[in-house]
C-alpha cells in the first residue's frame, strides 16, 4: 500500500477518516492525499485559483470564490496539524461535482486505498462526503474504508470477513490478508444464513474450510451466523465478537440490477457503527 486518498469536507466524520488514514499511512509508510471538492455555483466559471470567466452570474461566481478561499484556509489549517508529522501529505483542491471530482482523481492517481466518512455536514448544510460515499463504494476500482464513528481501537485486531465464497472474491482476499498482516489480526470468516438462503452448518463449515485453504488464509476462525438478512447478520455478528473492522466485497450493481437486488455492502456501510472495508469485484462471464 503506497497511496491513500482521503476526500474531506472538514466535517466530523471526514476528520475521523483523516485521523484513521494518518495512522494507516504511518504504519504502511504510505503517501496521503487530502482532497476537497468545492461545488461551483455555475458550471465552468472558475478555476482552482479563483479566476473568474467573463460570462455567467457574478453573484454566483463571487459566492464560489468565497467558498474556494474558505476551503484553502481550512485545508491549510488541517495540513498544519502535528498529527501529520512523519507522513508525506499532498493536498488537492478541485471545483465541480463532489463525486465526479473524487472519481476523476481516483482514476488519475490509481490509489491503493480510499478512506471516507459515511456522513457529511449537519442537516442545516449540504451533505458532501456522506451523500457520495455510496457511489464511491459501488464504483471504485480500489478498496474503500468507510466509517461513521471514531473506531474504538486504532489497531484492527479482529476482522470480520463476510463472504459469499464466490470465486470473484479471490482478489479481495489479498486485500484482507494485507490488512491482517499490517495489524497482525485474526480473520473471522463468516457466512450468514437467512431464511431464503439457508444451508446446514456441517455443509457450510466444510466448504468454508476448503475456501479458506484455497485463499491461503492464516490465523482465522470459521463462523456461521443466522439472521433475517445478510446485512443485519453481518452487523450483529461483528457486534457479538466486538470486531474492529468488517471486510466484504460488493459486485457494484448499477441501474435496474442494483434496484432489484440491492447492495448488501452499501447497507452495511450505511448502518454499521464499525469501520467497513469494501472492494468491487467484477463478475466473471
Amino acid at each position: 500500500m503506497k497511496k491513500i486518498l482521503v476526500p474531506t469536507d472538514f466535517s466530523k466524520p471526514a476528520m475521523i477518516a483523516t485521523e484513521v488514514a494518518t495512522d494507516i499511512a504511518k504504519k504502511a509508510n504510505a503517501e496521503l492525499t487530502l482532497l476537497h471538492v468545492v461545488e461551483e455555483a455555475v458550471g465552468n466559471s472558475l478555476n482552482v485559483e479563483g479566476q473568474v470567466a467573463a460570462e455567467g452570474n457574478w453573484e454566483e461566481k463571487l459566492f464560489t470564490m468565497k467558498l474556494i478561499e474558505k476551503a484553502k484556509k481550512q485545508m491549510a489549517k488541517l495540513i498544519d496539524d502535528p498529527r501529520f508529522d512523519g507522513v508525506k501529505v499532498k493536498q488537492e483542491l478541485r471545483i465541480g461535482s463532489p463525486y465526479h471530482g473524487m472519481n476523476t482523481i481516483i482514476t488519475e492517481r490509481k490509489f491503493d486505498l480510499i478512506i471516507m466518512g459515511t456522513a457529511g455536514r449537519s442537516d442545516l448544510e449540504q451533505m458532501i462526503i456522506g451523500s457520495n460515499t455510496e457511489k464511491v463504494v459501488r464504483k471504485s476500482h480500489c478498496p474503500v474504508l468507510t466509517m461513521h464513528n471514531k473506531p474504538a481501537s486504532k489497531d484492527f485486531k479482529n476482522i470480520v470477513y463476510a463472504t459469499s465464497m464466490d470465486k470473484d472474491e479471490e482478489i479481495f482476499s489479498r486485500v484482507v490478508r494485507a490488512t491482517q498482516k499490517l495489524y497482525d489480526s485474526t480473520i473471522h470468516l463468516v457466512r450468514i444464513n437467512t431464511p431464503s438462503n439457508f444451508q446446514r452448518d456441517v455443509v457450510v463449515k466444510k466448504y468454508m474450510q476448503d475456501y479458506a485453504k484455497k485463499l491461503q488464509l492464516k490465523n482465522f476462525t470459521i463462523n456461521v451466523f443466522n439472521d433475517v438478512s445478510e446485512e443485519e447478520g453481518i452487523i450483529y455478528f461483528a457486534d457479538s465478537i466486538d470486531a474492529d473492522l468488517i471486510a466484504m466485497a460488493t459486485h457494484g450493481r448499477t441501474g435496474f440490477a442494483h434496484v432489484l437486488a440491492g447492495s448488501i455492502a452499501e447497507d452495511v456501510v450505511s448502518h454499521s457503527k464499525r469501520p467497513v472495508l469494501t472492494f468491487v469485484t467484477q463478475r466473471r462471464k
